[in-house]
């Protein structure tokens, strides 16, 4: 937790004064899953030469910034597709804050591997859409991210109702800090009927150990073992790197879009810096031993309070600094709660995520869905980021279905080149992930 807390707060402290943006910064829970998972208990590496591949992939990212490669490629997106990702990562924002919620569970039946997002409720047009991506074999059954209607009994879910019904109100009379306040009223109920218990203190002092993560990225191992190059690690490292390009790409958009700081083109006028912070916070996140620190989007919550500049991370820093002091308290707000199945849900954060998600909607009226060219990408770039849990896969799904029809109606002349590349790539990086679970197994 020290070490999570610290690279949070110094990377967000750092985005906010260099910067001057509304981008906060921590420990990416989707790459945390993946060095588990994949990496750790999947490649079957250690946890130091898992922290030297994010190093790697830092490393990378940060030389595509240095480059301005890839401040290029986010200005040669088309327009409807960044509104599209800001839309897409609102829906996938919603969809988290339901199940965590409670709203949504697990279902055996209708489950999908990255997500199912039916049971939301937003729409026939999605429902449809859900049912194709499932019977194609796009999305598969997972027990863990599957959905279906929520125990509505339990009284977690009925918490994250009562918290969810305060937020909204409180957001529809424009009450300033209504996301905070809403958090802080669930809170109080929660451990008024005694669904959140009281921290049995407040404070904590970190110890010595709390530190010994600190710098002990194996590198070299990471990709060199018993005299060969580790080629499963080099794929890892790969997509790794696509999905940590693309999901600060699609957050910096779709969170920019949200706080008015783009331009008439979709540009964001001080994304150099914030690039490189975002790259460097990942360099060290695997030198802290927490895994890379990335650009969040739950920033849009602090957006949607107002915050347009570095004040809102410069004090998001200083509060998860101040926050490895009020370890127990901080765990009571944002412990959850835990389920008979041993599942956790967070009713206490979850309405602030449903409405948050709803007001990053706001932006799809912007696209023309009637020109299939960019409708039918914009689309696939909305659905797919909750339909797979991945920002970076509905990015994917939106740059090849664009570039593909703009091939195939002979139209290559209006493509940016490095649409083309990245569509190339991020087919690459499907192929890679293949390749990996197969040298897994």
């Amino acid at each position: 937790p020290v070490a999570t807390c610290l690279g949070a707060g110094i990377m967000s402290i750092a985005m906010g004064l260099i910067s001057n943006t509304p981008f906060a910064l921590a420990s990416g829970m989707g790459i945390n899953a993946v060095v588990t998972f994949t990496i750790i208990l999947g490649l079957g590496l250690s946890w130091q030469q898992a922290m030297g591949i994010i190093v790697i992939e830092g490393i990378l990212v940060l030389i595509m910034v240095l480059t301005k490669l890839r401040i290029i490629l986010m200005n040669a997106i088309p327009m409807e597709l960044k509104y599209a990702i800001g839309v897409g990562i609102g829906l996938f924002i919603a969809f988290i804050g339901a199940q965590e919620a409670g709203f949504v569970a697990i279902d055996p039946v209708t489950a999908v591997r990255l997500g199912d997002f039916y049971a939301i409720g937003v729409g026939i047009g999605l429902f449809i859409a859900f049912i194709g991506a499932q019977e194609a074999g796009f999305v598969a059954i997972d027990p863990v991210t599957a959905v279906r209607l929520g125990d509505f009994t339990a009284n977690y879910t009925l918490l994250a109702a009562f918290g969810l019904v305060l937020t909204i109100i409180l957001v529809a009379f424009k009450v300033r800090g209504a996301i905070l306040i809403g958090i802080a009223g669930t809170t109080a109920a929660g451990m008024i009927f005694r669904i959140i218990p009281l921290p049995a203190r407040v404070v904590s002092v970190p110890t010595a150990g709390s530190f010994s993560t600190f710098f002990k990225a194996d590198i070299f191992g990471a990709v060199w073992s018993n005299g060969m190059i580790n080629i499963a690690a080099i794929i890892m490292i790969f997509a790794l790197f696509m999905t940590d390009f693309f999901d600060t790409m699609g957050t910096v958009i779709g969170v920019g879009e949200e706080a008015g700081l783009l331009d008439k083109n979709g540009n964001l006028q001080s994304l150099r810096r914030v690039l490189l912070i975002d790259s460097g916070a990942a360099v060290a996140g695997g030198l802290f031993g927490c895994s890379s620190i990335t650009t969040y989007i739950e920033s849009a919550s602090g957006v949607s309070e107002g915050g347009r500049t570095g004040i809102m991370p410069t004090t998001t820093g200083a509060l998860f600094i101040l926050s490895i002091f009020f370890a127990p308290l901080i765990a009571v707000v944002g412990g959850g709660v835990q389920t008979p199945e041993g599942v956790y849900k967070y009713p206490v954060t979850a309405p602030a995520l449903i409405v948050v998600g709803f007001l990053m909607m706001g932006v799809i009226s912007k696209i023309n869905f009637k020109d299939f060219e960019v409708g039918i990408p914009a689309f696939l770039t909305i659905i797919i980021m909750p339909f797979t849990y991945n920002i970076s896969y509905g990015i994917g799904f939106g740059f090849i279905s664009y570039t593909l029809i703009k091939l195939f109606r002979r139209k290559a002349g209006q493509l940016h080149p490095l649409m083309i590349v990245a569509s190339a790539l991020f087919i690459v990086a499907f192929i890679a992930q293949f390749l990996a679970e197969k040298f897994m197994k």
